[in-house]
């Protein structure tokens, strides 16, 4: 063996380690990767010309369902507390959640779980993480789970530009 192929004491203990941190990194990210990105059985999208700077955008589910969302203040503003409001019609709710998510760049975890309101309507508060950038585009999905299926509807809003 020549000393440029010798192996230092310890190295191989070393290899192992590293292995070790890279395969419980990979297991970690399997196991919490169901909460961090939204998964749905059925994925619905908003009706043509939504606008959520200007109105509220539904979605019609095969069946007839209806999923309408709302988020205030109107134009969406940068830094500023926003009261989301979603719609329900023609579905038995268990819970319903909104997700950000920067279009183009992780923004980290931003999900709120919304509180029953009656009628079909949910309602909660949220914020928006800054953008370095001073805008960003972000996909807002509201997820909808029944007793048999989780429903996701993503909308598409450019803030801050």
């Amino acid at each position: 063996m020549t000393e440029e192929t010798a192996q230092k004491p310890g190295s191989s203990l070393v290899t192992l380690a590293m292995l070790a941190l890279l395969v419980g990194i990979a297991g970690a990210g399997y196991y919490w990767s169901p909460l961090l990105l939204p998964k749905a059985d059925v994925t619905a999208t908003p009706l043509p010309g939504c606008d959520l700077h200007r109105m509220a955008c539904a979605a019609v589910l095969p069946g007839g369902e209806r999923i309408e969302l709302s988020i205030s203040p109107r134009p969406i503003p940068l830094l500023a507390p926003l009261r989301l409001e979603v719609v329900i019609s023609g579905l038995a709710v268990r819970k319903v959640e909104v997700d950000f998510a920067g279009e183009t760049m992780n923004m980290g975890y931003n999900r709120t779980e919304l509180a029953a309101a009656g009628g079909g309507r949910h309602v909660g508060d949220a914020s928006l993480p800054v953008c370095v950038s001073g805008g960003m585009n972000w996909v807002v999905t509201v997820l909808v789970e029944t007793g048999r299926q989780r429903i996701a509807v993503p909308y598409r809003v450019a803030v801050g530009y």
